[in-house]
């Protein structure tokens, strides 16, 4: 996907387990994108994942609140991700 509207026009569409979402997409950014995803579906069990430059504990925080469930600091560590993919409730 290449921006925001389009990462939430495919969320139905694929009904996905996991989607990952960089924070700075263009359109609707990820906390946007996330919260629409939760206001669409509030007890779905999709994990929401930020990735982003961004990564203070604020940052982290602020992910937290429209509903990313982890939040990972670009370069994303390819092992933690797997990782994650694997046991989505670490």
């Amino acid at each position: 996907m290449h921006d925001g509207r389009e990462a939430l026009a495919a969320v139905p569409k694929f009904n996905p387990e996991c989607v990952l979402l960089d924070i700075g997409m263009p359109g609707l950014n990820g906390y946007e994108v996330a919260q629409r995803i939760r206001e669409a579906a509030p007890a779905s069990s999709i994990s929401l994942i930020a990735v982003t430059g961004w990564g203070q504990q604020s940052d982290k925080a602020r992910a937290r609140a429209p509903g990313f469930d982890h939040h990972f600091t670009k370069p994303v560590q390819a092992d933690r991700l797997s990782e994650l993919l694997r046991d989505p409730t670490l």
